[in-house]
């Protein structure tokens, strides 16, 4: 089987970072039950994670980070660079 034919049998929410990892009530991101049983599982999260929608992940995680006092400032200040580059790059 070629890749051509295995994309076109990929699930509708493949590499929907809010469907595949959606917030949860605690403000902290989950994967769904159905998602847990996905064949896919793995590949979908990865491709929904290269994208724009995964640096901002990675964002949020850095703000948790700064909040809870595990990084400092400068060190925030320079990853947030980093991401913001990436971003416009993608874009």
């Amino acid at each position: 089987m070629n890749m051509i034919d295995t994309e076109e049998k990929l699930p509708y929410c493949f590499g929907k970072l809010d469907e595949v990892f959606p917030p949860g009530e605690d403000g902290l991101r989950h994967t769904p039950e159905p998602c847990m049983v996905c064949l896919y599982k793995t590949r979908c999260l990865r491709s929904a994670m290269e994208g724009a929608d995964g640096l901002s992940v990675r964002e949020e995680k850095l703000e948790r980070a700064y909040e809870a006092g595990m990084i400092g400032f400068l060190g925030r200040w320079s990853r947030k660079k980093t991401l913001h580059k990436q971003k416009k790059k993608k874009e």
